[in-house]
């Protein structure tokens, strides 16, 4: 049986730094992003957070920063996770949205 799609809008190829850090605990931790869409993106990290985490979530690209809460969704044990953004504030979405836009124009971008 085919697993069905269930993302809600597309993702893009999308590389920039992250800092996370978990509701639970101060600890904060880097990872990349390697993809992005307007509801979430893929972290890539050796140890992600377990499933349901919540946490507080600071994208950094081309001198620009997305923050948001999120939550993980779907793990890849010792390869990433990948976050739902939750309550986004309007001034990120709207840089968020910029980002989708340029990566929509040119897949091959690279921010940085």
């Amino acid at each position: 049986m085919v697993e069905q799609d269930r993302r809600r809008t597309p993702r893009y190829s999308f590389v920039a730094r992250a800092e996370i850090v978990a509701d639970t605990s101060d600890v904060r931790v880097a990872a990349g992003v390697s993809e992005l869409s307007l509801n979430g993106c893929y972290l890539d990290m050796p140890n992600p957070f377990p499933l349901s985490t919540q946490i507080a979530i600071k994208i950094s690209s081309a001198d620009e920063v997305f923050q948001s809460k999120g939550r993980v969704i779907y793990l890849h044990p010792g390869i990433g996770a990948g976050v739902t953004f939750l309550d986004v504030a309007p001034k990120s979405r709207a840089i968020l949205e910029s980002w989708l836009h340029a990566a929509g124009k040119d897949p091959q971008r690279r921010p940085g």
